[in-house]
């Protein structure tokens, strides 16, 4: 198994204080480590400031990067329809876990990616 990150999930582990290391350490002993960062995740995470971004390209570094294709665009398109629910970004984190089947994502607010997984096939939700 593996997970997916979100936005806030990204941010919040790219802080890399004691409780988030500690995070990351629980995530590597689950086998959840390295997760799958969406790169429409990157565009929410990221600024264009080296110096404000350094921390997240760090962590980002660590990651495997999923491209949005045509196949993830459409099934995040019938996931956000169905969910009546969620951003763009969020529709593609659920649909990109669905399809790398990651089975996880890693979200630190829960309401939207909670909303659409419950149209996916397989995908629960963990907070961070």
């Amino acid at each position: 198994m593996t997970a997916t990150l979100d936005s806030s999930a990204l941010t919040k582990l790219a802080t890399q204080d004691r409780v988030t290391l500690a995070r990351v350490q629980r995530l590597l002993d689950r086998g959840l480590w390295p997760p799958v960062v969406p790169t429409a995740v990157l565009v929410e995470s990221l600024t264009g400031s080296g110096p404000r971004d350094a921390r997240v390209n760090r962590l980002v570094r660590t990651c495997e990067i999923a491209e949005l294709d045509i196949v993830t665009a459409r099934r995040a398109a019938e996931l956000r329809t169905r969910a009546r629910a969620g951003s763009a970004v969020d529709a593609i984190v659920v649909a990109t876990a669905e399809i790398e089947e990651s089975e996880l994502v890693i979200t630190g607010d829960t309401d939207d990616i909670t909303r659409l997984s419950s149209y996916s096939r397989g995908v629960s939700v963990m907070s961070i």
